[in-house]
């Protein structure tokens, strides 16, 4: 996936994983609601609805396994900014009877392999600040 908007090579490498992500979640039955929500200068990568539950999802992309797990990547200054623009997602879009929940994917791309690690419900909503 190149987007000509997108200006650096890690932006660009963010967004394949993205949509390795996205894919994962399509084949699990679930539906992109939304793509890099903005709110302010946060943003959430996914928004994906699947049986009334909402998930609000970060991706992280790596070359290889060596950086880490991608529940470490996001920490709670992260924590925090997702909790806030998934509020002001809810206020604009949210509908009655829904539930919702963060969840973290990791896509580690190694040479031609692809691994995809889903974090269901990653952290609750107390990450609020």
């Amino acid at each position: 996936m190149y987007d000509p908007c997108v200006t650096t090579e890690r932006q660009q490498f963010g967004l394949v994983g993205e949509a390795v992500a996205e894919r994962w979640l399509r084949g699990r039955g679930w539906r992109v609601l939304q793509r890099r929500f903005r709110s302010g200068h946060r943003d959430i990568d996914l928004i994906a609805e699947r049986e009334g539950m909402v998930a609000f999802v970060e991706v992280k992309a790596r070359r290889g396994g060596g950086c880490g797990g991608p529940l470490e990547a996001v920490n709670w200054k992260k924590r925090r900014e997702l909790v806030r623009s998934a509020s002001v997602w809810i206020d604009r879009h949210g509908r009655l009877g829904e539930h919702y929940r963060f969840d973290v994917i990791g896509v580690i791309l190694d040479g031609s392999r692809v691994r995809v690690r889903h974090v269901e419900n990653a952290f609750g909503i107390s990450a609020r600040a």
